[in-house]
């Protein structure tokens, strides 16, 4: 018997059914004719400081749309759609603007023009408006309208040191998840105007790679010249939270000639260093942990340990009406589980830098016949390598069946394996296919899935008492912004300076290891 085997036999069907999972889903807001929309975040979903489910990520346009924790995968589907109807209901009740289904922008207005989230006057408000505003000058605005969903995921009685395993093999393995759920392989020529790309014209106005999976999780999405200067480990939480440390602690030349604040007084950024807070580290995973309010992020990870994991890289699926489904959901489920109970030797320099080049790879050339990736300085197929992932997935696939009933995890890795060895059945090959026959129009493709996706929602049933308390969620959250605003009395710059003074960070002296996660965490 093998040590993963062995592993998993040990785990009751009560711990099993203790996974816990919740979905945060980012969208655009867009027009009719697919640019995007320039209105401000709609007054009746509520403060986007304080709703529990609605809220923005980088810019005003960009909704965030959050489920609670859910242990079972169909209830938090079902509490996502809700917020999705209730959302819907919304922006057409105040004019025809409806969600951007794909994870790649619409079309975008120049980069000055896009805006940035504004959550009010509150010093906690408006420093989350200034770290957007750093963003902005870092990176540009356009890479921050990317959209994603994020799976957090937790098991009770998993320990700071499993969870680091977990995520060591999840960087390993992630390709297997660009290349069967990456679902931007094409965009809008405006993302990439005036930048140096690889990408072929597919039609007018619209640029793809033939065999790209997810462009999003490539060398055009969420990449940094200065964070690629962290090799980060992630070995331990003590080596995780040092290197992070040191990125938030060290001043970065670059972003010194920037500024903390313009010649008007205006904040750029703030901070000067490497990385502003700890959300600005880009990754396809993130050991997570509930912060109190006030709390930075890694002060929480080294006072009490890891909670869950924040899963990354999955892309909006635009053939589903929410952006993700249940059979996902549970190869989600299977795939983490593998990474928790499967051997996670240390990781190296060598094998980050070689996990760099496989997302890469994987992100524009996944489904390309014969590709090679690097394992252990060795090449390797991906179909090859995925096959073998494949078969390990399948006795954990029948343990969490056993335990929920049914056998709709073994199902979802069988459909994986089908998506392996056919690539055309992959949502990219679906998403180039589906934009040539709109005449190679990414922008004509989204628009007619987005309308698609705004009628079949508000065709839904949608009772009047969830229509309430949606509505009282609303008010509440206003209220609430309301009283945090009343109660600031410490000048902004003094907010701010407290903020990211590195004595914030902590430094680990105990923690326990919480059984799961209990909510979702309020960040910056």
């Amino acid at each position: 018997m093998s040590k993963l085997q062995e592993r998993l036999g040990a785990l009751t069907p009560a711990r099993l059914k203790g996974v816990r999972r919740g979905i945060e889903k980012e969208s655009l807001r867009a027009q009719p004719d697919g640019m995007l929309a320039l209105t401000p975040h709609p007054a009746a979903l509520g403060s986007a400081l304080t709703h529990p489910h609605i809220t923005t990520d980088f810019s005003e346009s960009q909704l965030e749309l959050i489920t609670g924790v859910h242990a079972d995968v169909e209830a938090c589907l079902a509490e996502l759609g809700r917020v999705h109807q209730f959302t819907y209901r919304v922006l057409a009740e105040a004019g025809n603007e409806r969600l951007w289904v794909s994870s790649m922008p619409c079309g975008l207005p120049t980069d000055e023009t896009i805006p940035i989230g504004r959550y009010g006057a509150s010093n906690v408000g408006r420093a989350k408006s200034v770290y957007r505003m750093g963003l902005s000058h870092r990176y540009g605005r356009r890479m921050q309208t990317i959209s994603g969903i994020h799976y957090n995921w937790s098991l009770p009685e998993v320990s700071s040191e499993q969870y680091f395993a977990l995520i060591r093999n999840f960087r390993r393995h992630a390709f297997l998840l660009l290349y069967l759920f990456g679902a931007s392989p094409a965009l809008c020529s405006s993302f990439v105007a005036g930048r140096k790309h690889e990408l072929v014209p597919l039609g007018d106005g619209s640029m793809h790679m033939p065999h790209g999976t997810s462009l999003r999780m490539g060398r055009l999405g969420y990449q940094s010249e200065a964070q690629a200067s962290l090799a980060v480990s992630y070995n331990s939480l003590d080596g995780y939270a040092a290197s992070l440390q040191d990125a938030l602690t060290r001043p970065w030349p670059a972003y010194e000639a920037i500024g903390i604040q313009n010649l008007g007084g205006d904040y750029n950024q703030l901070a000067t260093t490497l990385l502003q807070i700890e959300n600005e580290f880009y990754g396809t995973i993130r050991p997570k942990r509930v912060i109190f309010p006030g709390e930075r992020p890694l002060h929480a990870l080294r006072e009490r340990g890891v909670e869950y994991v924040e899963v990354r890289l999955m892309d909006l699926d635009p053939f589903e009406p929410i952006g993700i489904d249940a059979s996902t959901m549970r190869f989600l489920d299977v795939f983490l589980l593998h990474c928790l109970l499967e051997d996670s030797p240390p990781d190296t320099r060598d094998e980050i830098a070689e996990l760099a080049h496989n997302q890469h790879l994987t992100a524009a050339r996944g489904r390309e016949p014969g590709l090679q990736l690097v394992r252990g300085g060795r090449e390797v197929g991906l179909t090859d390598w995925g096959g073998e992932l494949l078969e390990a997935f399948v006795p954990i696939a029948e343990a969490l069946d056993a335990a929920h009933g049914g056998s709709r995890h073994a199902e979802a890795v069988q459909a994986a394996k089908k998506a392996l060895a056919d690539p055309s059945v992959l949502p990219s090959a679906r998403v180039l296919e589906a934009t040539r026959a709109h005449g190679g129009s990414f922008i004509g493709f989204v628009r007619e899935r987005s309308e698609a996706t705004r009628e079949a929602l508000l065709a839904l049933p949608f009772p009047p008492e969830q229509q309430a308390a949606f509505e009282r969620m609303t008010q509440t959250s206003v209220e609430a912004q309301k009283q945090i605003e009343a109660g600031d009395t410490m000048p902004f710059e003094i907010y701010r300076e407290q903020y990211v003074s590195p004595a914030r960070l902590g430094f680990r002296k105990h923690w326990i290891d919480a059984p799961h996660m209990v909510t979702q965490p309020a960040a910056l």
